[in-house]
């Protein structure tokens, strides 16, 4: 049996149980930033990625992430933080986990390789010609994912598949393949480490990225996020002031205006308008702020 990358053991730190304190921390983090590069390589493949989804964005589709074990577990982490940090509508971030939600604290052994249950539970989301599947598999050949990957290729769904070995089927037959050779960890076959890691960028990457081609951002301020606590309503109020100029007082009195929206905000005193008329501006203009404030 060839064994894959991500399970072969390092010849680097075959005494890693003997070493100093200071020696096992500076081995794990030494590795970690191999996971960076893992990304910056498949940089080229990532950026098609959010080209292909854009436009099936635009026209209202969702993202649905699919995964076993730590894959599926960085899916969903990156699925729920959309809602908060860019009003990203619940109903369009999907996670699809093996062996359910409760596997998210729990692991659920075997859940992974049942391939037909992962087609199942793809379809019972009914995919769309408009929606992006993000297919999680370190290893690259996880039955579960590659069920859900043939199931959305068959719904018309952009297919994005993510691996951690040179030519996995999970990246080979998605319609968009993102290989991240990070090769040997440092524990082996531990994918949570620097595998896990470059997983994390990348979907990091990925959702950011659409997001400001989404118009969720102005320069690089965060200005479509929900102010649903009070550090987060600190947090509008200070992109306000900074996109704008303006003092504390003012940014707060014209956030209390619009619901602590702050791209509305920020149009309505750029352009000297109401609220009411920057949010008819930000209509007109399909969300963009850059547009709003020229027209």
């Amino acid at each position: 049996m060839t064994m894959l990358k991500t399970e072969t053991p390092s010849q680097r730190h075959a005494l890693l149980d003997q070493y100093a304190d200071d020696e096992l921390v500076g081995a794990f983090l030494d590795d970690q930033l191999e996971a960076v590069e893992a990304v910056r390589r498949a940089a080229p493949q990532i950026a098609a990625a959010v080209a292909a989804a854009v436009p099936r964005m635009r026209a209202g589709g969702r993202l649905i992430y699919v995964g076993a074990g730590t894959s599926g577990r960085l899916g969903v982490l990156d699925s729920v933080e959309l809602y908060p940090t860019f009003s990203w509508p619940h109903e369009r971030a999907v996670a699809l986990l093996a062996g359910g939600a409760g596997a998210m604290f729990k692991a659920v052994e075997g859940a992974e390789d049942d391939r037909a249950q992962g087609a199942a539970d793809l379809r019972a989301v009914q995919p769309q010609d408009r929606d992006v599947v993000f297919l999680l598999a370190a290893s690259g050949g996880t039955p579960y994912v590659l069920g859900a990957l043939h199931a959305a290729r068959a719904a018309g769904a952009l297919t994005i598949g993510i691996a951690n070995n040179t030519d996995a089927p999970v990246a080979r037959e998605a319609e968009i393949g993102v290989t991240l050779d990070t090769g040997e960890e440092v524990i082996s076959g531990s994918t949570r480490l620097k595998a896990g890691t470059s997983q994390k960028i990348a979907l990091n990457t990925i959702s950011s990225a659409l997001m400001v081609r989404l118009h969720k951002v102005y320069g690089n301020l965060m200005v479509d996020l929900k102010a649903s606590n009070a550090k987060l309503v600190q947090r509008s109020v200070r992109l306000t002031m900074h996109a704008t100029g303006v003092d504390e007082a003012t940014a707060r009195a014209t956030l209390e205006q619009c619901d602590f929206h702050v791209k509305v905000a920020v149009v309505a005193l750029l352009n000297g308008q109401s609220t009411a008329e920057a949010e008819a501006a930000l209509a007109r203009a399909q969300g963009s702020v850059r547009a709003a404030l020229a027209g």
